[in-house]
């Protein structure tokens, strides 16, 4: 791994940054999301992603509330971090903490190894999900270039 500090416009790339997708559940969506990393990487097992991303909602729900979600998973053999930035087209339960139905979605993938550049990512996706007008202006996107410019800008 470089030098440089890890962060999400350094992890997200446009190509897995889509906008306003069909889903009818939770489950779907990490399929949906597994399925896209897979796509990207076709060396990465999108049922090894799915089932490490269910896994990992099974020891509680990676809803963060006012409708976000960061599922997240380490993967064995993975060299590099990926993200996953999704916006739904309806909401979708994720058995949140505030009990609210998600439709901004931000998945990490790590290196099983990777742990503090892992938690730093968390802690720095939380904080920019944390300002409403930003997760708003995420929100308002019509195609999956404007969301990956609105992301990737410097400070939201």
């Amino acid at each position: 791994m470089s030098d440089t500090s890890l962060t999400i416009d350094n992890i997200l790339v446009p190509e897995l940054t889509l906008c306003r997708v069909p889903a009818s559940s939770k489950k779907r969506v990490l399929e949906f999301i597994a399925e896209k990393i897979h796509q990207q990487d076709e060396a990465l097992s999108d049922t090894e992603i799915f089932n490490n991303l269910i896994a990992r909602e099974r020891l509680g729900s990676t809803g963060i509330g006012q409708g976000i979600a960061i599922p997240h998973c380490r993967l064995e053999g993975l060299n590099r971090v990926i993200g996953v930035l999704v916006t739904l087209e309806e909401s979708v339960e994720f058995d949140a903490i505030d009990n609210q139905p998600v439709d901004l979605v931000f998945a990490l993938i790590v290196p099983k190894e990777a742990t503090s550049e892992h938690l730093e990512l968390l802690s720095q996706l939380a904080e920019k999900f944390n300002e409403r007008s930003f997760c708003n202006r995420l929100r308002e996107c019509e195609d999956a270039r404007t969301l990956y410019e609105r992301m990737t800008a410097a400070n939201g």
